[in-house]
């Protein structure tokens, strides 16, 4: 018998901070989100609570500025991180928000599982590939979302799933690959599925190798 997902409609805002120094005390489990800025990640996590206006989206990508937390239940939390790599911003406060990107991943300790979300036209860019790296080191369970699935019919989309599952290989680590859209709900059932059994049966231990601070 499966075991029901949490109810992630009740997912509420918690808190907006800077860096880690600004957060609530770390323990429970937390659940970050991280890509690229132009992957869709609040329109996921919109996507997964059923909420519109939960996560804020733009025409301009690169609006998270902030680590972002919403708790699903007591001890249990999402955390929409900055985005990387395409924010159309001045330099200095590019590094600012990777910079905080870098050291909630290394220093968060609630860390438990990590969404990462890539768009299904350019999956597995550079920056992918060192956070990938650093989660297969660390242990850290991987969930890719391939966003924007049904820019594809199913057979290419299919394809192109199959490829970047053969790709993560190389990471050798706790790495699943789905295909996923807000617009057309592909995805979110398997997504809730594989959060809840990360919130419910935590096994990481603290991280700490290191993140290169160039994403």
């Amino acid at each position: 018998m499966e075991t029901p997902t949490l109810n992630f409609r009740k997912v509420h805002f918690v808190t907006s901070a800077p860096d880690i120094r600004h957060l609530p005390s770390d323990d429970g489990v937390e659940v970050a989100f991280a890509g690229r800025s132009n992957a869709g990640k609040s329109s996921a996590l919109n996507a997964l609570t059923q909420q519109k206006n939960l996560a804020r989206t733009s025409k301009t990508p690169g609006r998270t500025q902030l680590i972002n937390l919403f708790e699903v239940e007591p001890g249990k939390r999402l955390v929409d991180l900055p985005g990387y790599g395409y924010a159309q911003v001045p330099e200095e406060m590019k590094r600012k928000w990777q910079a905080s990107l870098s050291e909630y991943l290394q220093k968060r300790s609630s860390l438990k599982g990590l969404v990462l979300l890539m768009d299904i036209r350019h999956p597995l860019k550079d920056t992918d590939r060192q956070l990938l790296g650093w989660a297969s080191g660390n242990d850290l369970p991987v969930l890719v979302l391939l966003t924007k699935a049904d820019k594809f019919n199913a057979a290419p989309r299919k394809n192109i799933v199959q490829q970047v599952r053969r790709d993560v290989l190389e990471f050798a680590g706790d790495i699943r690959v789905e295909p996923f859209s807000s617009l057309k709900g592909i995805g979110i059932d398997r997504l809730a599925s594989i959060l809840t059994d990360w919130y419910l049966n935590p096994s990481l231990d603290d991280l700490s190798a290191s993140l290169d601070d160039t994403l």
